[in-house]
């Protein structure tokens, strides 16, 4: 058999391929198949049938288990961005600059960690706010470039360069979960079936605004 992917002869995009994260959510749904499978292993017998009851079961406390850990991982990002916000605004005060970081901030980031349905798609958004506040401040910094020696400054733009690199180490935790999620949703029987039953669907991991994929296109140096 030929190799189905041959790098000798390859198909070349010569203009390259910008990927982007789907924001749509898949459900698992079960056929027709899926309710004769469980009925056959009723008839097949007690034992067969009370088996699967039991894998279900488990399968039940799987799903659970995994939502709490979903939880924890979102948690854990509005945590960082939180702080990131408290280490901006000392910043802010610092360089006596009119930035704006809206009111409302602090009340989303809560509302995102009590579970609020809109969350997953959500933290993104305020996460490209935060960025943008960050930005800013960078810009002023550099406009005025005896700022950069005040030593109380400095710890601050430190700080916020550490919780960034926090913040990308918990969403990938985040998205590692996400991806365990959305894989068990799909793994016949037992998990489909019980995913099903509940009306689940897959969630959407972390994706940068087109903001930031832009400024990663451009030259820095």
């Amino acid at each position: 058999m030929a190799n189905q992917l041959d790098e000798l002869n390859p198909e070349v995009r010569e203009e390259g391929l910008d990927t982007n994260v789907i924001a749509k959510k898949l459900p698992a749904e079960v056929g027709v198949g899926s309710k004769i499978f469980e009925i056959l292993l009723w008839v097949c017998g007690i034992i067969p049938g009370v088996i699967f009851l039991f894998m279900k079961i488990s399968a039940q406390k799987h799903f659970d288990q995994l939502q709490q850990k979903i939880q924890r991982n979102a948690s854990q990002i509005d945590n960082y961005l939180e702080q990131r916000v408290m280490v901006l605004q000392n910043c802010a005060r610092l360089l006596d600059k009119a930035i704006d970081l809206d009111k409302s901030t602090f009340e989303n980031i809560a509302k995102y960690r009590s579970g609020y349905s809109d969350a997953d798609e959500a933290r993104n958004e305020i996460g490209g706010q935060i960025d943008n506040i960050s930005r800013d401040i960078n810009v002023a910094i550099e406009n005025y470039p005896d700022l950069q020696a005040h030593r109380e400054i400095a710890d601050a733009m430190q700080q916020n360069m550490y919780l960034q690199r926090e913040i990308t180490a918990a969403r990938e935790l985040y998205n590692d979960t996400i991806n365990e999620w959305n894989r068990d949703i799909f793994a016949w029987p037992t998990k489909k079936i019980v995913a099903a039953k509940n009306g689940y669907t897959t969630r959407i991991p972390f994706a940068a605004s087109k903001e930031i994929k832009e400024k990663a296109k451009g030259v820095f140096f």
